[in-house]
């Protein structure tokens, strides 16, 4: 506990020394009053005033033409109340600089319980409203943006989302902050795709990719982003600021050119050049993995007949029920392709035992057609299976050599082409 004159001792120098400005007034209201009669180093330092410039004044003589008027009244009022009060206003220094003030006052009472004083305490805040007024012109440039923007903590938990944003996911702002952008996910990328972009973000570097997200609603939209890691003066990471370009039209239009690239026109199923290139994706995977790769080759039986008894738009019509057949015989995984005019290759991911089993079923199936003019179709197969050290070129040879054999036996069959 302090004692004697301690107190007072102590409560002038901590005042004196303060960080924030103090002004303390009499109380007298009259006669143009309050009028100054302390105030500390801050103060004066914040109005460029000499203490001796400001004692036995008025605190008017801060106030200037952009001075809230409403301000002063409020503040008048709450003066005349005797009561404590708080607000901000324009102030200008001695050298006619304006500056922001946030002060609050209190009455001081005396034994008497009249008002002896008025103290209060003052703090320039012109850079926090400046900070402020950028910050809410930087927001409203933002959300004027026509791209999506989204900004995460570093622990990237969503603090900022835009108008963009808001329109293209369906999600409100207030319905994501605070989330990740994880809520966004639809689950068609790998786990790969995001180690990949955690890994370049954390080493400061910008991340760009195609993302495949999901709305609110559920349905799915492409997005190329760009995610770029936000370093504070000494290097650190504080945020992170992702730009998103709506490619849904420009994804189509991809999928529309890779489709006319590799999908024959006539029957849907591969061209023989995207054909080659699956073989030979299968081929890497064989060699690399030791999985099993079988081709199957098979022909349209009588089909010069077919052309020049009934014509090629007949002969086009029953390419297109063989195909439809294939489409539905084979597997995802398995690629089908138009080989050659009424030729067609299966690329099979499994052995000759199981490529036969294929061969067979198509066999069969397309034996069932019956088309009303041309009347029944059959196929002829050829099967082989990747052997040791062979090449592609040697495989296809057995399977087509399997194929010659099978139209040489009567056609109507799938015959293999192992060991040969």
């Amino acid at each position: 506990m302090l004692e004697g004159d301690e107190a007072p001792r102590l409560i002038d120098a901590v005042t004196e020394q303060a960080y924030n400005a103090v002004l303390i007034t009499d109380g007298d209201l009259t006669n143009g009053g309050p009028f100054i009669v302390y105030c500390n180093p801050a103060f004066c330092r914040m109005s460029g005033y000499e203490r001796s410039e400001l004692l036995g004044r008025s605190p008017r003589l801060l106030q200037g033409p952009d001075t809230d008027r409403a301000v002063i009244e409020s503040l008048r009022r709450g003066l005349e109340e005797q009561v404590f009060w708080e607000g901000s206003t324009v102030n200008y220094r001695k050298d006619g600089r304006p500056y922001v003030v946030n002060w609050s006052i209190s009455p001081v009472f005396g034994d008497d319980g009249r008002v002896t004083h008025f103290v209060s305490m003052q703090q320039d805040i012109t850079s926090r409203i400046q900070a402020e007024a950028e910050r809410d012109m930087l927001i409203q440039a933002l959300n004027q943006a026509h791209d999506p923007i989204l900004v995460t903590d570093r622990d990237a938990r969503i603090v900022f989302a835009n108008a963009a944003f808001e329109a293209l996911t369906g999600y409100r702002f207030e319905e994501v902050k605070g989330h990740t952008p994880a809520l966004l996910g639809s689950g068609e990328q790998s786990p790969d795709f995001y180690r990949k972009m955690w890994q370049t973000l954390e080493n400061n570097r910008p991340f760009q990719a195609r993302f495949i997200n999901q709305r609110k609603d559920g349905s799915r939209y492409f997005v190329e982003q760009s995610i770029a890691p936000v370093l504070d003066d000494i290097g650190r990471r504080t945020h992170f600021i992702s730009t998103s370009w709506h490619v849904d039209e420009l994804v189509e239009r991809e999928r529309v050119l890779h489709s006319m690239a590799t999908e024959d026109k006539l029957t849907g199923l591969l061209t023989r050049r995207a054909g080659d290139d699956a073989l030979h994706g299968a081929l890497h995977a064989h060699l690399i993995g030791g999985e099993p790769l079988s081709v199957v080759i098979c022909d349209i039986d009588h089909f010069k007949t077919v052309n020049d008894r009934f014509g090629h738009l007949a002969g086009d019509r029953i390419i297109q029920q063989v195909a439809k057949v294939i489409h539905q015989q084979v597997r995802a995984s398995d690629p089908a392709i138009r080989w050659g005019g009424e030729e067609f290759l299966i690329v099979v991911r499994a052995n000759s035992a199981v490529a036969m089993g294929l061969a067979e079923r198509l066999r069969k199936a397309v034996e069932q057609l019956r088309d009303a003019e041309v009347g029944q179709v059959t196929l002829s197969l050829g099967v082989a299976e990747m052997l040791p050290g062979e090449s592609i070129e040697q495989l296809l040879g057995r399977a087509d050599g399997a194929l010659y054999r099978a139209k040489r036996s009567g056609r109507n069959c799938a015959i293999s082409g192992a060991g040969n």
